[in-house]
């Protein structure tokens, strides 16, 4: 009697695993999940690099003579022409040096001439008129100073620009050097900006003629700048510290836009030729490694590693790890496992990748 419950007890157990079996394939098969290839095709992205604007040209205007800062002729914000007044030191003490040295030059000149004319007589030597030379070319090198000294008392834009802050105000009491302002020609301006070393490598590595690569910029607000700049020079050497090269991009600037200072970030369009492209939602992650699950040819799944080189809205351009005619699980993926059988929804890559806005929507 023993023995027959145990016998019977095994076909339980036995038919009971059978079945749970049977019903445990038979949940496998019946998941259908939907399956693509990566897409091949020629492709760019966006890469974007936290920048600084620097004007065309932009400098210090310092007094080049001691003195009270008697006028003002312009003021803070101001467009000024090349030219143009913009401040005055008192000239009152260069006006009398000047007087003085004129003076000076006019009572040597007299002796030149009484001196040549005793020489043409042979009255005096040779020698003579020359020391009398001598002394009227000193003569008239001290006016010269001092009107250069007067002229120093007017300080001119060198070129069009704007006027910065004012770091003194009128009847100010200014040294030699002292900075007064700065000014900024902003009818073009450079755009500095750093680049990690391996993407200045790919840069020199893929820039195959001497053409300017086109770069924008987009401004503080998000904006993108209405004109197009040239990277125009790379620095020479690299920060040991950050491992960056500063590049310089040129843009123009007609309406005046942009000014010294600014911030914002330079974009450039970087070719993928024959990018592999897969959706991003085909992808997991473990311990900071990108995976996908590859159906092979009996339907099953398999964990494959794959290295993304870039990113786009919604999708990756795979660097290795994947080719063109392998088929990648793009849903379900947590509902799955390495090694289960799926039954196929085979969908076009064209197909797959046009969905993606659809449902990220």
């Amino acid at each position: 009697m023993l023995n027959k419950l145990v016998i019977s007890l095994v076909m339980a157990t036995t038919l009971l695993s059978a079945c749970n079996h049977h019903d445990q394939e038979k949940t496998e098969a019946a998941l259908k999940l939907a399956v693509t290839n990566p897409l091949r095709k020629d492709t760019s992205i966006i890469k974007e690099y936290v920048s600084q604007v620097h004007a065309f040209r932009h400098i210090e205007l310092r007094a080049l003579e001691r003195g009270y800062l008697q006028d003002i002729f312009v003021d803070e914000g101001q467009t000024v022409n090349k030219g143009q007044k913009m401040f005055k030191i008192m000239p009152s003490l260069y006006e009398v040096d000047l007087l003085k040295a004129k003076a000076e030059a006019d009572l040597v000149r007299i002796e030149y001439q009484n001196t040549k004319a005793l020489a043409d007589k042979n009255i005096v030597s040779v020698t003579e008129l020359a020391l009398a030379n001598a002394k009227l070319n000193k003569a008239n090198a001290e006016v010269k100073l001092a009107q250069t000294h007067l002229d120093f008392t007017n300080i001119n834009a060198p070129f069009t620009g704007i006027m910065d802050r004012f770091n003194v105000r009128h009847g100010s009491l200014v040294d030699e050097g002292d900075l007064l302002t700065t000014l900024s020609d902003i009818s073009k301006v450079w755009v500095y900006f750093n680049v990690p070393e391996s993407e200045y490598l790919d840069y020199k590595t893929n820039k195959v003629d001497a053409t300017p690569v086109k770069v924008k910029l987009k401004m503080a607000n998000g904006e993108i700048f209405d004109q197009e700049g040239v990277i125009e020079t790379i620095e020479a050497d690299f920060d040991n510290k950050t491992g960056n090269i500063e590049f310089r991009a040129a843009f123009e600037n007609p309406n005046q836009i942009l000014r010294h200072g600014e911030t914002g970030n330079i974009q450039i369009d970087i070719p993928y030729k024959d990018a592999l492209i897969i959706p991003q939602k085909a992808t997991f992650e473990v311990l900071d490694k990108t995976y996908v699950y590859v159906v092979n040819k009996d339907n099953k799944l398999a964990q494959k590693l794959i290295e993304i080189a870039a990113e786009l809205p919604y999708v990756y351009l795979v660097k290795s790890g994947l080719k063109e005619g392998d088929r990648i699980l793009i849903e379900g993926l947590r509902k799955v496992q390495n090694g289960q059988k799926i039954v196929v929804d085979f969908q076009s890559p064209e197909k797959a990748l046009s969905q993606l806005t659809l449902h990220a929507e």
